[in-house]
């Protein structure tokens, strides 16, 4: 883990250098100054990345060295389960399409809301990717502690 948290702090780090000179850039050559979307994009990055890299670094002080951060070690101890879902379960599939439908669903709703539709028709379909991202999360974890008896 402390490989992990080297890589996204220093991916941060470059983000907020990025973000500096992509600001410094913009400032100077565009007739309308700074340029804030990007880079408040660039920034917020950077940010996710420290995010992550923290967590990463707080549990690496937490838990034993695995396998990949020793350099004393055989390719034989990091076999093992890796994952939460089993390689035969399609419920991820699932989780990930109604999730799709939801967000979908959402971005048009807010469309439709601006140009005065059929907001309501939208809404339904918001509704029915929750539904089935709700369904899909009960049968994945259902399926999951079927495995664990």
């Amino acid at each position: 883990m402390r490989i992990e948290a080297r890589i996204f702090m220093l991916v941060g780090v470059f983000l907020v250098l990025s973000a500096i000179g992509y600001g410094w850039w913009t400032w100077a050559t565009e007739p309308h100054g700074l340029e804030a979307v990007g880079t408040t994009c660039i920034l917020l990055s950077a940010g996710l990345c420290g995010i992550i890299g923290s967590y990463f670094a707080f549990v690496a002080r937490r838990i034993d060295a695995r396998p990949e951060d020793r350099p004393d070690a055989d390719i034989a101890e990091g076999a093992g389960e890796l994952g939460f879902f089993s390689p035969g379960s399609y419920w991820p599939i699932g989780l990930a399409a109604s999730a799709t439908i939801t967000g979908l669903a959402v971005a048009l709703a807010v469309y439709a809301g601006k140009i005065r539709r059929s907001f309501v028709c939208l809404m339904w379909t918001v509704s029915a990717g929750a539904s089935l991202w709700a369904s899909g999360r009960l049968a994945c974890a259902v399926r999951r502690m079927s495995q664990t008896e």
